[in-house]
């Protein structure tokens, strides 16, 4: 193609960064403290250190170092799949006939195919370097296990994953990639905790949720020597590990003088959203830019469009400190929507604060329609989407025929966060005409509601 823009915009290694970033710093208004459960009191280094290593313990409760120095061995792991490429989709432009710039940051490069790894790597890191032997955690649709996996090979960890049921059910070879890695991996829940032995007394056939793994994990945690829980989303060290898409994606854009108009990222949890626009919403708050911000969630698990800002607990044996946030309730069973990385209660404590204040909006996307747009860009691309990424696909597509209709021309930019391989079970049930669209009901939400515990929400 004869433009000035490449199709592909790649850095050099010497142009990747050195640093994460750290948005709170630069937030005026900061989230609220996670407190302990027990005293209501913000939680210490002490509570977090039988569940988490201290090297995240430490990047969790900073909300002053603005820019954290990635470890130089950490930079080398990174090296490994690491800049990915910010793609200008010149096809799928010229197939909606719009005048708007399409651009997506492609993290599905790597064998656990999404963003994932990108603090898989630092935390496995952080643990060998504590001297622990093991991890656990909780993974939805297996990217996150996976990624996880890869870094405990590479460190020479154990590692023991609850996968989400219906998704270890939905994607089998997610199960057997995350043991090639030598990972064990239990979908959830199970009997092999008192958290999964409770939830399956209340119903035999639940099909999980990741509320319910991450009770799982972390109790197989701290029960195992030299062992802790490790945790793929929600929390803000995660977002911060993963400020490394939004740092070379910013540094992409700027060789070429390109500003992007709106920036949009599917949400679940928040960390491929969070890592994408953190360096971008720096700006915004420093009022250097006009930027919209977006996050799509599937209109089954609707924490940002439906939910209630509240403190809750991240899991749903309520074994977690609490956390403020935009939530369904901990005890919110979403349904077996295909996206199973977006399955989840809550939105990290950042976003939701952002969201609060008017700085990110959100909408709900049905599946059938974000599988709709997840076929028009394969065919347009020619890369095959993970669900949750199509839900950020879904709303680009849908602002880009926004600038057909008005004549705009703005640039947009999405977070492809990952490969839809595994999820060959979802794309038989679309191209069959079996796949559903449900949305739970005002009634089905108060339920989950009822579990958001009753605390002083000034506190």
């Amino acid at each position: 193609m004869k433009n000035k823009i490449p199709t592909r915009i790649y850095l050099t290694e010497d142009e990747m960064p050195k640093h994460w970033y750290n948005l709170r710093a630069d937030m005026k208004d900061k989230p609220d403290p996670i407190l302990h459960p027990g005293t209501l009191q913000p939680v210490t280094a002490e509570d977090l250190a039988p569940v988490f290593c201290k090297g995240v313990i430490d990047q969790e409760l900073d909300e002053t170092t603005r820019l954290v120095p990635i470890p130089s061995d950490i930079q080398d792991f990174y090296r490994a799949y690491r800049p990915s490429p910010l793609i200008r989709a010149y096809y799928l432009e010229k197939m909606l006939d719009t005048p708007a710039e399409i651009y997506y940051k492609f993290e599905g490069t790597n064998t656990s195919g999404s963003h994932k790894l990108n603090s898989a790597g630092p935390q496995a890191y952080y643990a060998k370097e504590a001297g622990l032997t093991s991890l656990t955690t909780e993974t939805g649709a297996g990217q996150w296990g996976t990624a996880m996996a890869m870094a405990c090979g590479f460190y020479d960890l154990k590692l023991t994953v609850y996968m989400v049921k219906i998704s270890s059910e939905q994607k089998p070879y997610r199960k057997a990639l995350m043991e090639a890695y030598g990972a064990n991996l239990i979908p959830s829940p199970s009997n092999t905790t008192e958290a999964g032995k409770k939830i399956l007394e209340v119903d035999p056939n639940t099909g999980g949720s990741l509320g319910c793994a991450i009770s799982e994990a972390i109790e197989r945690a701290v029960k195992t020597d030299k062992c802790r829980y490790v945790l793929g989303s929600v929390l803000n060290h995660v977002l911060l590990h993963q400020s490394i898409i939004g740092l070379e994606t910013k540094t992409a854009l700027d060789k070429y003088g390109i500003k992007p108009d709106i920036i949009i990222g599917c949400a679940g949890g928040g960390s491929n959203l969070g890592g994408l626009i953190s360096p971008f919403m720096g700006e915004k708050l420093a009022g250097k830019s006009n930027t919209r911000f977006i996050a799509v969630e599937p209109a089954s698990c609707p924490s940002f469009t439906r939910g209630r800002f509240a403190y809750d607990f991240g899991d749903t044996g309520k074994t977690t400190p609490l956390i403020k946030m935009q939530t369904l309730g901990s005890g919110f069973i979403p349904s077996a929507n295909h996206a199973g990385g977006l399955r989840y209660h809550g939105m990290n404590s950042t976003l939701s604060k952002l969201y609060k204040d008017g700085l990110l909006e959100a909408r709900s996307e049905v599946q059938t329609e974000v599988f709709d747009a997840a076929l028009k860009f394969m065919k347009g691309e020619g890369i095959l989407p993970a669900p949750e990424s199509s839900h950020a696909i879904k709303a680009a597509i849908d602002e880009a025929l926004e600038c057909k209709k008005t004549g705009e021309k703005k640039v947009i930019l999405f977070g492809l966060s990952g490969t839809g391989f595994f999820d060959m079970t979802a794309y038989t049930s679309y191209n069959n005409k079996t796949m559903s669209d449900q949305i739970p009901s005002d009634a089905d939400l108060e339920r989950g509601f009822a579990s958001i515990p009753n605390i002083p929400q000034n506190i």
